[in-house]
């Protein structure tokens, strides 16, 4: 007998957020302490047959102009390349980075190259969005750990992506971005990842009380200025002033949200999450098909056959349906008690969610991702 079991049940996944401290450098920057992006056109060499076809008009460009730097004149149109590959060579170049210093690059085919793998990136200048070069490119490509086959009738075979790697360390910074985090009064200002009033005010009042004075104020939801105080107004001491306040310990405050995946069915509320008075109520439905099988046999010196037939049979139950009743100010972790309680499983907990909304019962913002 054969039994085909297709249940339909309810669970729930909370990730349950609390008040806590934390550094002013951790959910703040200093005004102008900023990161730069560089880019450059290169040309990967040493391809095993994977590089650009001749379609790539852009990369034979490419070569033939490279070439004659090195005295050498070749007619585009006699070169027949498939171990050289167009790329875009990009890099982030940190703040404070100096000249000599070294960062990662990631470079991407730009043609129609099979793979950059086991190549190597011929010298490429990366420059700013002011066009001036910080930047030059060089070295052997990674794919990490990808891999791609083909053969002469079509077949392939891939394993992650080969078209784009990087090189650790392939870039030698040449120039250095001046950056400048403190106005010409002496003043530094403090700009939140993310805005909020009561944050901001946290972060002024927690300067004030580390140094004793009204030297921190709010602008607005996202940034606080910070007057530095006159021991510290020289340029060998300003440095300790900055880490002094991004050390400074402070509660944020965050809005009541709870945010749903539906793709995983992954729910995260935060603790400011409150439940007015609600029911909740679910049931499970469990349907069971059964397959039995028949034989048929004939009667002795008969001239029929055995047969074999199945017969399904069907039945359907479903569960006692369960009630949940929450008080006025229910938080997260009660809704989280409660839902755990009706067996609910995390793609469902959507539906329920919603309900909540639209009840009114929900005092937050309710994020579909």
């Amino acid at each position: 007998m054969k039994r085909i079991f297709i249940s339909i049940n309810i669970l729930i996944l909370f990730l349950i957020q609390t008040t806590y401290s934390v550094r002013i450098k951790d959910i703040a920057y200093v005004e102008g302490v900023k990161s730069t992006q560089i880019i450059g056109y290169g040309i990967v060499v040493g391809l095993n047959g994977t590089g650009d076809t001749q379609r790539s008009t852009f990369t034979l460009q490419s070569i033939t102009s490279m070439l004659k730097r090195f005295g050498i004149t070749v007619p585009q149109d006699e070169l027949r390349l498939r171990n050289a590959a167009a790329v875009m060579v990009t890099a982030t170049i940190p703040p404070f980075s100096k000249v000599g210093g070294t960062i990662d690059v990631v470079v991407s085919s730009m043609g129609d190259a099979q793979g950059i793998q086991g190549g190597t990136l011929l010298m490429t200048p990366l420059s700013a969005i002011d066009g001036n070069v910080y930047a030059i490119a060089q070295g052997p490509v990674s794919v990490g750990g990808a891999f791609s086959a083909s053969t002469e009738t079509g077949s392939q075979v891939r394993r992650n992506h080969t078209a784009a790697g990087r090189i650790p360390s392939g870039a030698i910074v040449e120039k250095s971005i001046p950056i400048k985090y403190r106005s010409d009064d002496w003043k530094v200002v403090v700009v939140l990842f993310q805005p909020d009033f009561t944050t901001a005010n946290r972060i002024a009042d927690s300067v004030n009380v580390k140094f004793g004075e009204e030297i921190a104020y709010a602008n607005d939801a996202s940034s606080v200025t910070v007057s530095v105080p006159a021991d510290f107004r020289t340029e060998n001491k300003i440095v300790q002033f900055v880490s002094q306040v991004e050390v400074f310990e402070v509660s944020p405050d965050v809005a009541a949200k709870v945010v749903i995946n539906e793709r995983t069915g992954t729910v995260v509320a935060g603790s400011n999450v409150t439940i007015l008075p609600a029911a909740i109520s679910h049931g499970g439905i469990t349907i069971e098909i059964q397959q039995m099988p028949v034989i048929s046999q004939p009667q002795p010196f008969g001239q029929g056959q055995t047969v074999s037939t199945e017969i399904q049979n069907l039945f359907a139950a479903e569960d006692s349906s369960t009630v949940k009743a929450f008080t006025g100010g229910a938080t997260v972790q009660d809704v989280a008690s409660a839902l755990n309680a009706l067996k609910i499983k995390p793609r469902d907990v959507i539906a329920i969610f919603q309900a909540l909304k639209e009840a009114g019962a929900l005092k937050a913002e309710l994020i579909i991702m």
